[in-house]
């Protein structure tokens, strides 16, 4: 075969996905602070933009504002006072930590726990990279 030939067979192999350059926005909070409690009417709308489980993204937050909190339908809510900014950062934290892929830097990605080992899987480069765990 010649080098034509090869590298049409190659870029016929990569995914849609990957040659697709699209501006990925961070999804924001919309908080309110009710008496002692922060709650987050767009909670599990985020989740969805993430393509995580609300579950595992409330367990972060929680986790790193060292409170506790509940889901409560599409909304979540936390025990104490937080601000919208705060609230933000730990969504950016949380999509670096667990949604970027760590090779192409993309967000199509999923959480593929194997054993007792979670990676986050890339559906566009294909690349497996372990994920940290939330305990």
């Amino acid at each position: 075969m010649d080098y034509d030939a090869l590298l049409e067979r190659g870029l016929s192999k990569i995914p849609e996905k990957a040659t697709k350059s699209s501006k990925y926005e961070t999804p924001q909070t919309e908080p309110s602070i009710i008496g002692a409690k922060t709650v987050i009417y767009n909670f599990k709308e985020i989740a969805e933009r993430l393509n995580r489980t609300p579950n595992h993204l409330l367990k972060f937050i929680v986790r790193e504002l060292a409170t506790s909190g509940a889901l409560e339908d599409s909304r979540a809510t936390l025990q104490g006072r937080f601000t919208k900014e705060a609230l933000d950062e730990l969504v950016v934290r949380y999509i670096k930590a667990y949604v970027l892929c760590g090779s192409c830097n993309k967000p199509d990605t999923k959480l593929v726990r194997e054993d007792r080992l979670t990676f986050i899987s890339c559906e566009v480069c294909g690349a497996k990279n372990p994920a940290k765990t939330l305990m």
